[in-house]
């Protein structure tokens, strides 16, 4: 592959030279010792590996040092995080190491809205990115149908309770369920920002058109379906997990599953490929295995822990990402996604930048699709000194789960040699250790630093230890959160939220079930203006849902919603196609 330049081409663009040089994915089929009917090929460069058959072979060893990749407090614009990883798998991968990283599935909503498709940047890639970023091997699409299947099974039977007697139903083998149409808990899914439809009406027909009900769609990655596929070990676990799906309560208040329903099969055969992580690679020829999805702020933002299990079985270093920031990705990677893996870090990196730090300093606030403020571009000490209390925030919470955390300063060409003495100088004062990473200018060559400081931390013991015991009540371990995570003074809840909490509380399956809180990714609090390191605040709780398949309490804080909305200057006004060749451009 001739030298590629990043700062002369757009990300697109460095991923289309890239792809020129890719390794069939057969060739990394046998670098990693996966053998003939153990994996599919989708085309020439994808395939699914089919976990359970690798691992009954070489069992589940944890072999590899077992890396998780965090961030401070995002920008609309992202700090780099998905890079980083993708940076630190290509310098350990220039260091000889057998690396393996795992990374999420872009969903569609960011893809063709501000962030992007999540597939890196600079020289720092997942490649080739339109396959990544425009549907890659289906997983998206089935979890999509699996999920609005339930739904289509609800409001069916909903309809046909309401228009027909119990002895119609026995004739066709049903019971009646009784369902609550004012207590239904789930929504229609899509993978796209839709804000038009997080509330909407159904069924508003004549008598065959469905039941009349309120209703809503979540963005398809913040699903329950979405969290189960991340947490399932297997297909059988997945099976199992979605007849617990809770969709509705009858009107004796008796929860209603997708297994009632007798939808649970049918949705598992359409997830029977999506279990299966996809096999792509870095640019620099790294295995990467992509699966489950992002928004660790609405949902857990984890890459799978199939994928994980998989990776740390067949390599000796794995870097995998936790969505957003600590408080978030890192939190649930931490107390739920290792509780279910049974895996614990080696080492973390949390990444920082310049321009965060100096926005949560003070700056003017960075928007997407709008140029930076000067103060961005140019030496500010005092700017940059006062927004390291976010970072030392979240050296504390990474500290608090018994790890010293890397601080990883994803270089960027605008960045003084003094402005990264004095993160240098803050982080180490925190007890953190610090490389700095010129990873998108210079791919795995500038992550070298950076690798070598991981690999060192990966030989450091640590005293790894779960933040509560699930033995604790749901509000206390809900308020431990709030103080120990996010550094606020404890929690509101309404009366409705309360309600469901004590509800909750009192059945013991539902009571042990971890926490997973859905907020902001804009702040360490519930208020996206609320940067640097707030204090003195409460977190406001407005409802809680369950997850009964997942395995998850989710307290919805603030203002948040699960379905989120496109800005006035989306990235689908840049995509478009070369009619002559069918390349995609515009991808970011």
């Amino acid at each position: 592959m001739k030298a590629l330049d990043p700062t002369k081409m757009k990300d697109w663009e460095v991923a289309e030279a890239a792809e020129a040089g890719m390794k069939p994915a057969a060739e990394l089929i046998r670098e990693l010792g996966i053998e003939e009917g153990e994996w599919d090929a989708y085309g020439r460069y994808l395939a699914k590996i089919d976990v359970a058959k690798v691992l009954a072979r070489v069992g589940e060893r944890k072999r590899a040092k077992y890396i998780d990749v965090t961030a401070i407090t995002p920008t609309a614009l992202g700090e780099g995080k998905t890079t980083t990883t993708l940076g630190l798998v290509e310098g350990l991968g220039r260091l000889g190491k057998k690396v393996i990283g795992c990374v999420r599935q872009p969903s569609g909503g960011p893809t063709f809205n501000i962030k992007g498709s999540a597939a890196g940047g600079g020289l720092a890639q997942v490649i080739p990115l339109t396959a990544l970023s425009l549907g890659l091997t289906g997983d998206i699409d089935a979890i999509t149908n699996a999920n609005n299947l339930a739904m289509v099974a609800l409001n069916s039977r909903l309809q046909h309770e309401r228009n027909h007697d119990d002895s119609w139903l026995a004739e066709r083998g049903l019971k009646r369920l009784d369902i609550d149409p004012e207590r239904i808990q789930f929504r229609w899914a899509m993978d796209f920002c839709a804000q038009g439809l997080r509330s909407i009406s159904i069924g508003r027909g004549g008598r065959l058109d469905g039941y009349p009900c309120d209703s809503g769609f979540y963005i398809t990655v913040a699903s329950e379906v979405m969290a189960i596929l991340a947490m399932s070990a297997d297909l059988a676990d997945l099976r199992r997990r979605l007849s617990k799906i809770i969709v509705a309560y009858s009107k004796s208040g008796a929860p209603v599953t997708t297994a009632d329903l007798e939808v649970d099969g049918a949705m598992c055969a359409l997830l029977v490929n999506a279990i299966k992580p996809t096999l792509m690679q870095s640019i620099e020829g790294q295995p990467m295995l992509v699966h489950a999805g992002p928004f660790a702020n609405i949902a857990i933002g984890q890459n799978s822990v199939v994928a994980d299990r998989l990776a740390c079985a067949l390599g000796d270093y794995v870097v995998t990402e936790s969505g957003f920031a600590s408080d978030m990705g890192y939190e649930k990677f931490w107390n739920i996604k290792c509780r279910c893996s049974g895996l614990k870090p080696d080492a973390v990196v949390l990444v920082a930048t310049v321009r965060a730090l100096k926005a949560h300093g003070g700056a003017p606030a960075v928007k997407a699709g709008l140029p930076l403020d000067p103060v961005y571009t140019t030496e500010n000490l005092e700017l940059l000194e006062k927004g390291c209390d976010n970072l030392l925030a979240h050296i504390d919470i990474i500290r608090r789960s018994g790890i010293q955390p890397v601080v990883c300063l994803n270089a960027f060409y605008t960045d003084t040699p003094k402005e990264r003495e004095l993160v240098r100088r803050m982080a180490e004062r925190a007890g953190a250790t610090f490389a700095v990473s010129d990873h998108w200018l210079k791919g795995g060559e500038g992550a070298l630093v950076l690798a070598e400081t991981v690999i060192r931390a990966c030989n450091a013991p640590n005293d790894f230890a779960y933040l509560c015991d699930l033995e604790e009540p749901l509000r206390d371990r809900i308020e431990r959160e709030v103080k120990e995570v996010y550094g606020g003074d404890g929690v509101d809840f309404t009366p409705e939220a309360l309600a469901k909490l004590e509800l909750f509380q009192s059945d013991p399956e539902t009571a042990r079930l971890p926490v997973c809180i859905a907020k902001t990714q804009y702040s360490l609090s519930h208020d996206p203006k609320l940067l640097g390191r707030p204090k003195g605040w409460r977190l406001p709780v407005k409802d809680l849902l369950i997850y009964r398949g997942a395995g998850l309490v989710v307290p919805v804080a603030g203002e948040i919603k699960l379905m989120p909305g496109t800005s006035a200057s989306p990235a689908y006004r840049r995509i478009d196609v070369d009619v002559a060749t069918g390349r995609v451009r515009g991808l970011f």
